[in-house]
Order: C-alpha cells, then structure tokens, then sequence
C-alpha cells in the first residue's frame, strides 16, 4: 500500500493518509478483505506519530471504510461504491458553491471558470498518468 505524505499540503497527515486509502478503495486496488498495514507499522514507514495513524484508522472505520479486530488487525470493509460517491458528490458541490461565491465576488464569468475548471483537471489526468 503506498501512501505518500506532503508537508506542503494544507490537509493535516491523518487527513492525507484517509484520502489515499479511501481513493485505494474506490479503485479497487485495496479489496474487501485485505489487511491494511498495523498503526505502528504505518507510523514507522511514514515516520510519523502512532497517534496520527491512530487518527486515520478511526476515522476509516468510522466512516465504514474498514474494521479492526483486536490482536488480529485492520482490514477493508465492503463499501458501497454508489453512497460513497453520492457523499463524494455531496462535498464536491459545497465547494462548488464556495468556489461561485467567489466567483461572484471576483466577477469571473462562467466561462473563465469552466476554462480554469479544465485546465486543472486535465493537469490532475497528466499527474496521474505518471
């Protein structure tokens, strides 16, 4: 399982780390059953704090992305890929209407939006390919 962390990015590690196995999940390159590495383990190739991985896998689980067993682990659970996108869906349109109110604000017309729209997905598309 690869996870990489960023100082640079805005979103706390926990945060970071919840995002890469939530978007391994959805892929479907992390399975319904597959053992996720343990806190400590985590912690020590991230070299971060336990209490950080902690964070995460509370949250997963919380959230229903995966479940812990005492002595024996942490593995994904089976998720509903439609709920888990209309909840993606649901995020992605609150900071659409952060972003149009800005807009607004700024008096950037929708064509400009959707032209900066394009530009960074095909740039995120080109990132990925990498």
């Amino acid at each position: 399982m690869d996870i990489i962390i960023t100082n640079s990015s805005d979103k706390p590690i926990y945060e970071q780390i919840e995002d890469q196995i939530k978007a391994q999940i959805m892929s479907g390159n992390l399975k319904e059953g597959d053992a996720l590495p343990s806190m400590r383990l985590l912690a020590k190739e991230l070299r971060i704090s336990i209490i950080t991985t902690k964070r995460a896998y509370e949250d997963l689980e919380r959230d229903g992305y995966i479940e812990s067993y005492t002595g024996k682990g942490s593995f994904v659970k089976g998720v509903n890929r439609e709920m888990v996108k209309e909840s993606v869906m649901f995020e992605i349109e609150t900071l659409m209407e952060e972003m149009l109110d800005k807009a607004k604000i700024a008096k950037v017309s929708f064509d400009e939006l959707m032209e900066r729209m394009k530009l960074l997905y095909e740039e995120k598309e080109s990132q990925d390919d990498e």
